[in-house]
């Protein structure tokens, strides 16, 4: 299948070296994941063309140990999730939030209207995803990997109080959609993590972040 008749999120889920390309082009593979690729980038200014085929260029040769996460159980892929990108942002999140305190509180006087939107947009990006990964953990993985089981063992389907597993899905999607333009906004106010002439350590810290 060639990539320019495939969405964003198929290119990614492709390989590693494709997730590499479409980061390094600003392009959201996740919220963004099931428009077409040709659309989104012709949004960027991009060549769809070009893009694909530097994707392709670097994608002849696949890495070693890759993981096809595709074809991967639900219940393996859930565990990768959780240990390697819940736990992640666990961590990060608040780490970043203490270094945009010191920042607000050290160089505010400088640029005070934008430090501070910064500041809100992130308290509201990180409250919301702190309450997204406790929804998938607590919720829809564990639905998903009874569904799953019931499945493999040729069992019916177990009941579920939210009806259709369709439900939460639908409910975490418009969750990326609002942390995907959370992180659009971030992006503005930051002018894409450019540190102004006045940043400190800590600042350019928080910015890598």
């Amino acid at each position: 299948m060639e990539i320019q008749s495939q969405t964003v999120g198929e290119v990614a889920a492709g390989s590693a070296a494709a997730v590499k390309i479409l980061e390094r082009y600003g392009i959201d593979y996740c919220c963004a994941g099931k428009r077409p690729f040709d659309d989104v980038c012709r949004e960027k200014g991009l060549s769809p063309a070009t893009v694909a085929n530097e994707i392709a260029a670097a994608t002849t040769t696949p890495p070693v140990q890759s993981k096809g996460w595709n074809t991967a159980p639900l219940r393996e892929l859930i565990r990768h999730i959780v240990a390697t990108h819940h736990e992640f942002l666990k961590l990060e999140l608040p780490r970043i939030a203490q270094k945009l305190q010191k920042v607000v509180e050290v160089h505010g006087k400088n640029d005070r209207a934008t430090l501070h939107q910064l500041a809100n947009v992130y308290e509201g990006l990180w409250q919301e995803l702190d309450l997204h990964m406790h929804k998938e953990e607590m919720m829809l993985f564990p639905a998903i990997e009874r569904y799953e089981a019931a499945t493999r063992s040729g069992l019916p389907l177990p009941p579920a109080p939210f009806g259709s597993i369709a439900n939460p899905i639908g409910v975490m999607e418009a969750e990326h959609d609002s942390a995907a333009l959370a992180l659009s906004r971030i992006r503005e106010l930051t002018v894409d993590s450019q540190a102004p002439p006045y940043a400190c350590s800590t600042y350019c810290a928080m910015l890598d972040g």
